[in-house]
């Protein structure tokens, strides 16, 4: 489904050039501003509110396996490792060690599509929030976070590391980038899940904050991710894609392409049509999300981030205790 929600731009007269040294200083104050306002507003919010439960958000991944021994009295039945156990007809458990240094990656779509906003927030600033406190809230306990950006190509790779400042980095890059045109064409979200599985080594925790308006074939790929790493589908959209309100006659642009059409809204008919189509593309997407084996977020650009993160961190907790079982899926069966 193509993004048509934009309106032409309206041609303006040619402002006049800023001075070219003042704008690495203006933008990092201003990354510097924001994440201090959500330092303020969001995280401490949500410390009250999470109460320690930040690890929830990464879960299964700071766990390594360190060896394998006979299963003792107490041992807990999960580490069974049922492969060894048939072959020495003893049962055996793995060892493991924590991993406290866990890692997470942040895949960032930041193509045309998520440019779009039909209220004060656009979806590519509920991305930088979002980004900005949850690597926050990762790194104030000694995780480390990286990210890769992705305009009409994967352009930009953060190597993972700790501290506020290289959370300062990671929004200030996603911030100084200028709004992109139509010239790359339509998103291939593919081409950064892709880049993404050749790039991580060890498993981490990944999360894919996009509006997933893309070209097929992203699916496979998300996939495959998962089956490495724990993926969390981070999907930002706004109101206006869902339904049409009546405006009248429109103009609208494809933020990807630069095609331009004129609809009437006014018409019910138009406005029944193109919600039966956006519905029909939210059932699609989720049920691609849920065979690709990921837990999904949606942040909305008119919802509240702190109650979006806490809705997800309760839903990472049901999810923890429902799969915490103890038997592979064949024995479980027949059980």
């Amino acid at each position: 489904m193509k993004n048509w929600l934009r309106r032409a731009p309206r041609p303006e007269p040619a402002p006049a050039a800023p001075p070219a040294a003042a704008a690495p200083h203006a933008t990092a104050s201003s990354a510097e501003r924001v994440l201090r306002r959500l330092e303020w507003t969001v995280l401490r919010r949500l410390d009250g509110m999470l109460q320690g439960d930040y690890r929830t958000l990464m879960r299964g991944a700071g766990l390594d396996l360190a060896d394998l021994r006979e299963y003792q009295l107490h041992d807990d039945v999960r580490h069974i490792d049922w492969n060894v156990t048939a072959r020495q007809n003893t049962p055996h458990v793995r060892v493991f060690t924590e991993d406290r240094e866990m890692a997470a990656w942040f895949l960032l779509d930041l193509s045309p599509s998520v440019d779009f906003g039909s209220g004060e927030q656009r979806k590519r600033n509920v991305s930088a929030e979002f980004v900005a406190v949850l690597a926050r809230m990762l790194t104030r306990h000694g995780n480390r976070v990286g990210a890769m950006l992705y305009g009409s190509g994967v352009d930009t790779v953060i190597p993972t590391r700790g501290g506020r400042r290289h959370v300062l980095h990671i929004l200030h890059s996603m911030q100084e980038r200028p709004v992109a045109g139509a010239e790359g064409g339509a998103t291939r979200l593919r081409d950064l899940l892709d880049s993404a599985a050749g790039l991580m080594k060890r498993r981490s925790t990944v999360f894919v904050v996009s509006d997933f308006i893309s070209e097929p074939g992203w699916e496979r790929s998300l996939g495959l991710l998962a089956q490495r790493h724990e993926v969390v589908a981070v999907r930002v959209l706004d109101p206006l894609e869902l339904q049409l309100p009546d405006l009248g006659l429109l103009t609208l642009r494809d933020a990807e392409t630069g095609e331009q059409v004129l609809v009437d809204t006014h018409d019910p008919g138009f406005r029944r049509r193109f919600a039966r189509i956006a519905a029909q593309r939210e059932s699609e997407l989720r049920e691609a999300l849920v065979r690709a084996g990921v837990d999904t977020l949606e942040l909305s650009t008119d919802a509240d981030l702190v109650d979006a993160m806490v809705r997800f961190t309760e839903m990472r907790k049901r999810r923890t205790r429902v799969s915490g079982g103890g038997l592979p899926a064949h024995l479980k069966q027949a059980a």
